[in-house]
């Protein structure tokens, strides 16, 4: 397929941002649309993770080293891409240290990170004194810990920005408030969106809408297994830095893994640039209820306690919640939909959108531009996979939606 394909982005979050750049590299003709404002959703709910230690041996971790080696190609590139002033993207390998604080803990915590070594991560078991070099404000009934020195962290908000800046550069057009409402067929396959701003033509349509992409392919007449798995953050007021690391429980790693619907709480804790302290991880299953709750935000601040007790003096001057497009199988949908030639996907990255961005849009973009180079990678991440459930809608489509004869 040419590089000179037009293509349309449907979502301005980190993942469409991303690979609207990627694509606008290339010298495709590329509109970003998005229903809200750019890093509105769940990029702006997120705390900027790109993390190895939550992810076992797979596909999934491929792409999260992927991702951590592009952004030392991607943060030189920015510097001629982006205008003068603009902020900076606080990237930082600060690493992880994962705490257990009962003997069962332990053992799942050493037990997963012996696999994880044996995939090539780096998963240093730190004694009680390491622990406490490394984190000198830690509780002191700890069982065990690991020490993840690859673990790190962008500005999620700046990096969707500086990405959707350098794809302006290369001739994109980002345009806000505007929603996709239907398709345009022709011959068979998609030939563009209808939106609320008018028709917009396209070779190759990407939804990467984050946890609203199931709702964007319905309208586009497919199913999509992708929903809503809400979370909340609490955020302290500004103190000296006494967080030095990514510091979370051994319980993280099931919350993620896990495809309960019910609320689960894992203590994540960590310092900003500006300050504060971050205080998670929530995950809840209830649709796009954006309600922030007296009780997710109780265990939250319980479990933080666990790990560091001097929180009990800090003051929460907000929280913020946000919604990971879940998926049952818990990779990400990257790829042509089978179904109806012209329609990609990326999306159902969950809580690792950050870390999976820069990977995703690179294999996209071998994917649309030269399917004979993509990378066997993109095969595990495929919209028809096995195991990942197919959902059927009924056929929406109909004449009145074909692409009028002589429209380019």
């Amino acid at each position: 397929m040419s590089a000179h394909l037009r293509a349309l982005v449907v979502g301005a979050g980190i993942v469409g941002a991303a690979t609207a750049r990627a694509l606008a590299r290339a010298g495709c003709d590329v509109v970003v649309v998005e229903r809200g404002a750019t890093a509105g959703g769940t990029s702006a709910g997120g705390e900027g993770n790109i993390l190895v230690s939550d992810k076992g041996p797979g596909a999934e971790l491929q792409l999260t080293w992927r991702t951590l080696a592009a952004w030392a190609r991607v943060r030189e590139e920015l510097r001629d891409e982006l205008p003068a002033g603009f902020p900076d993207l606080e990237f930082d390998r600060k690493g992880g240290l994962v705490v257990a604080t009962t003997p069962a803990g332990a053992e799942a915590l050493l037990a997963f990170a012996r696999t994880q070594r044996a995939a090539g991560v780096r998963a240093e078991v730190v004694d009680d004194a390491r622990a406490h070099e490394l984190e000198p404000d830690l509780t002191p009934d700890l069982t065990s810990a690991v020490f993840y020195p690859e673990d790190a962290q962008v500005q999620p908000v700046v990096a969707t920005e500086a990405l959707l800046a350098a794809a302006r550069r290369y001739g994109a057009r980002v345009r806000q408030r505007v929603e996709v409402t239907g398709p345009l067929l022709a011959g068979g396959r998609l030939a563009g969106v209808r939106t609320t701003a008018g028709d917009l033509f396209a070779d190759a349509v990407v939804v990467a809408a984050g946890p609203w992409s199931a709702g964007v392919a319905q309208r586009l007449g497919v199913g999509l297994p992708v929903r809503p798995r809400r979370g909340t953050v609490l955020v302290t007021s500004r103190m000296p830095a006494r967080v030095r690391h990514k510091v979370y429980d051994a319980d993280y790693v099931g919350a993620v893994g896990s495809g309960s619907a019910d609320l689960q709480v894992s203590s994540v804790v960590e310092s900003t640039a500006a300050g504060t302290v971050l205080i998670g991880s929530s995950r809840e299953q209830r649709g796009f209820d954006g309600r922030i709750e007296a009780r997710v935000l109780a265990a939250l601040a319980a479990k933080a306690l666990l790990l560091f007790p001097f929180l009990a003096d800090a003051q929460v001057i907000r929280a913020y919640g946000g919604f990971r497009p879940y998926v049952p199988d818990h990779l990400p949908i990257i790829g042509a939909d089978p179904r109806l030639p012209g329609l990609w996907h990326a999306t159902g990255h969950e809580g690792a959108g950050i870390g999976l961005s820069l990977a995703t849009a690179d294999l996209l973009h071998d994917l649309i531009l030269a399917p004979e180079k993509a990378d066997p990678l993109a095969d595990a991440f495929r919209p028809d996979r096995p195991g990942l459930p197919q959902e059927r809608l009924p056929d929406r489509h109909n004449e009145e939606q074909e692409r009028p004869e002589g429209v380019a």
